[in-house]
Formats: C-alpha cells, structure tokens, sequence
C-alpha cells in the first residue's frame, strides 16, 4: 500500500498530507525539527497502520509542503487550530491522533485545555510531554544555523543510533526539507516571543491531565537524548485512562529508529480502543 500525497486549501492556506488506507482515521502529527514533515517522521508508520485504519499525516503549517507561516504570538495554538480545520474540511468528527515531538506536545496542550479543539477518540504522544533537558542536544535543535553539519547535529540529538547522522543521503535529506523557502523562518519563529506576551506555559507535569477523557498511551525512548528518564509513566500516572510504554534501543524518535516496536505498540493500543469501545456500546 503506498500513501498517496494530496493537498487542501485549509483558510487559504496550502496543506499537504499523506494519505492511505480505510476504515477509523488515525491521524498522524510530525516533530517540531528543523527539517521535519509528514514523510521523513512518519515513513515506517504509515503503511502499518493503513492496512486497518484511514492514515492522514499532514505536514503542519510552516513544515514540508504545507504553507510557510510566520506566528509571534501562539504558533501553537495556530497549529492545532489548523489541524482541527483541516479535519472539519474533510468531514472528520472523531479520529485517533498519534503525535511524535512537537506533535505529541500539541496533543497533549489541546487536550488538557478548557476547550479542546480536536476531535480526539485517543492520543499516542511519543516523546513529546516531559521536560526537555537543557544540554548540547537541545542546543542543536534550537540554534540550527542552516548548515549541513547543523542538521548532522540534529539528527544526532534526535537518534540513539550512530548511524543515523552517519549517513550522509539521510542528512541531506531533511536538511533539504530544512532550506526550503521560509521553512526557517516559520520555524525560528517558535524561538522568540513577541514583547507584552503572557509568560511561557507551566511545566508539561502541571497540565490539567485530569481534563482528558479518552485513552491515552505515551511512549518513552529508552535511550532519548533530549527527554528525562521516567518521564512518560509520570506523565500517564496523570492521566485517568493513562498507559505508557518504553520503547528500547531508541532516541527521540522511536517511530523511525524502532518502527517494528512501535507500530506494534500503536495496533495494539488502537484494537484496545476499538473494545473498551464496544463494550461501551453494549452496556448502553
């Protein structure tokens, strides 16, 4: 099964997605890297899981193929409303949603607001939720210069592995996705604040997890370079319908560095849903 590429205006604003499969939406949400999109952050999961559900990975505004928004003010908040739009425009009330990075923090951040805006049936954050250490890793990631040894760094603080930075058609591939017209700086946006803004957001372990009535599962890399051991039990403990997961031999990026592991996890997870459903529907 190959995805297919397509794209929608959502507000005026071009949006590519990757699509395949039938059946219940699973929709997929990419990093926040330099250089991150649908396709490099969602290659090994996409297929998986479309033999069973209808997979939509959109590249979110200022990423990949979709449009080059520059936001001071909440980009955050400007990106879960598009996805929220996104979805009413192509007829979805009610999806499950697996977030990786930036993706995984946007779900939880809508999630435990007083007013979620997405249509949520489940969550799947993968290391996205903890605290980011402040150390050379988070340093690559946040002051890339646009270089190819920048994207080497990053790519090195995101993989366990050494082998990821070490192969020069992968470095080259998301450095190219890093460079295109206004990808930086729809990106570097992210890293300024507008002066008069309301201070950041309170630490991810204060978010009012309490609010989340759906299933959630958070995944941990075992060996993430950028996220605190522990993290993602602390965080579902939180959470009533909360599970976490620890995914070994893996980085920041355990959907690319252990697919297998975590494709099995996501199937798993999503035919539980689909039960604790059922049941539901039978002692109404």
């Amino acid at each position: 099964m190959i995805a297919e590429r397509r794209m929608l205006l959502v507000d005026g604003a071009r949006t590519s997605y990757l699509e395949a499969g039938a059946g219940e939406p699973v929709v997929l949400l990419h990093g926040g890297e330099f250089g991150a999109g649908a396709e490099v952050g969602w290659e090994f999961t996409v297929n998986a899981l479309a033999r069973r559900y209808r997979v939509l990975a959109p590249d979110m505004l200022g990423f990949g193929d979709s449009a080059k928004v520059v936001d001071f003010t909440d980009g955050r908040g400007l990106r879960i409303r598009h996805i929220a739009r996104f979805l009413a425009l192509l007829g979805i009330e009610s999806a499950h949603f697996v977030g990786n990075s930036m993706g995984a923090i946007n779900l939880l951040a809508d999630a435990t607001s007083e007013r979620p805006r997405l249509p949520a049936r489940s969550l799947v954050a993968i290391c996205g939720g903890g605290e980011i250490q402040r150390n050379e890793h988070m340093a690559a990631l946040y002051d890339y210069d646009g270089s190819l040894p920048g994207m080497r760094r990053i790519v090195t603080a995101l993989f366990h592995g050494g082998s990821w930075p070490a192969d020069e058609g992968y470095v080259q591939r998301r450095y190219e996705s890093s460079i295109a017209p206004g990808a930086w700086e729809a990106l570097a946006a992210a890293r300024f604040r507008r002066p008069g803004l309301e201070p950041p957001a309170t630490p991810s372990t204060e978010r009012a997890y309490h609010r989340i009535g759906v299933p959630v599962l958070v995944v941990e890399g075992g060996e993430d370079k950028l996220l605190p051991p522990g993290w993602a039990a602390e965080i579902a403990a939180l959470i009533p319908q909360g599970s976490s997961a620890v995914v070994p031999g893996a980085g920041h990026c355990p959907q690319i560095e252990r697919p297998e592991i975590v494709n099995a996890l996501l199937l798993d997870f999503l035919a539980n849903c689909a039960k604790t459903d059922a049941r539901r529907e039978i002692s109404a």
